[in-house]
């Protein structure tokens, strides 16, 4: 890493000039805001960093992860369809990544590869802002991605869950977070894609709902209606672009309680941040670089 000074005050530091590549990952990856996070947070600290954006296809992933090791890339984040298949790539899991068996960020700790999973603190940084008690509760988890997986490694940390239900069309990734969620504890109950009707009950008796899927990056109609969602539930939807999916514009029609995708995406982009320089994140800098773009959410 370069000799940074950290001043007493906790302003800006003082960094040599050595310059440093990090990029996500990703298909689609055109939307990603990570780039404009970062790069706000590194012309703050002073930094001679650069982070872009790389769309990589599935067939794509292991020479890309090569290239990037050849340009001595200095870290990466991961976002879909990867953060699963990337552990194969990488030298060294850290425990919450080996835990999830995904990896959303990866840092290159002289020349190893080492992968980590930000994302289970970026899922529940905010769930744990407004949800204190999880005694009892029921929980629906759509998908059966990377995301999935962290939100079921940083659910089965909470006391007390009743039951979490978890729903996919592929019947293989669902099977694989049944079996991670079981394996730390959790009740984990699979669920069928195509019944809708038992989706709509199951989901209208969640006090939490996490979307983990993409069905809502392109403007698509949510899988849950606003009749299938309680007004004392707590709707997630990680996307990010548009702030407001479908299915946050179905739960604010319930009455119910959102969380907005850039939250997850700000913290997890702190975890990275922090695992990489080994600096404090200027949270406020990265927060405000991305709600300059999408406005105060309401």
């Amino acid at each position: 890493m370069s000799n940074i000074s950290v001043d007493t005050s906790n302003q800006r530091v003082a960094a040599d000039k050595s310059s440093k590549t990090f990029c996500i990952i990703g298909d689609p990856v055109e939307h990603s805001l990570s780039p404009l996070m970062h790069n706000a947070a590194f012309k703050y600290l002073n930094l001679n960093y650069s982070y872009i954006a790389f769309k990589v296809k599935v067939n794509e992933l292991k020479e890309s992860v090569e290239s990037l090791r050849n340009i001595n890339a200095a870290g990466f984040n991961v976002t879909i369809p990867h953060k699963v298949e990337i552990t194969r790539y990488v030298d060294r899991l850290s425990d919450e990544a080996s835990l999830a068996g995904a990896v959303n960020t990866v840092s290159n700790e002289n020349g190893i590869f080492v992968g980590y999973n930000t994302d289970i603190y970026g899922l529940m940084a905010p769930i744990e802002e407004r949800l204190s008690d999880f005694d009892g509760i029921e929980i629906l988890i759509l998908g059966a991605g990377g995301a999935s997986r962290a939100a079921v490694v940083g659910l089965s940390k909470k006391k007390g869950i009743k039951s979490v239900f978890v729903v996919n069309r592929d019947e293989e990734k669902l099977s694989k977070v049944i079996e991670l969620g079981s394996t730390l504890g959790l009740n984990c109950i699979p669920m069928e894609y195509s019944d809708h009707k038992k989706l709509s009950q199951i989901s209208s008796q969640c006090k939490l709902i996490i979307n983990t899927t993409s069905v809502g990056l392109k403007n698509e109609k949510s899988l849950l209606s606003s009749e299938s969602i309680h007004n004392e539930s707590i709707v997630f939807d990680i996307i990010y672009k548009p702030i407001t999916t479908d299915l946050l514009e179905c739960a604010k029609s319930a009455h119910a309680r959102v969380i907005f995708g850039y939250e997850m995406l700000l913290n997890q982009g702190y975890k990275s941040f922090e695992i990489w320089t080994g600096m404090k994140a200027p949270r406020e800098v990265m927060r405000k670089a991305l709600l300059g773009i999408f406005g105060e959410p309401t």
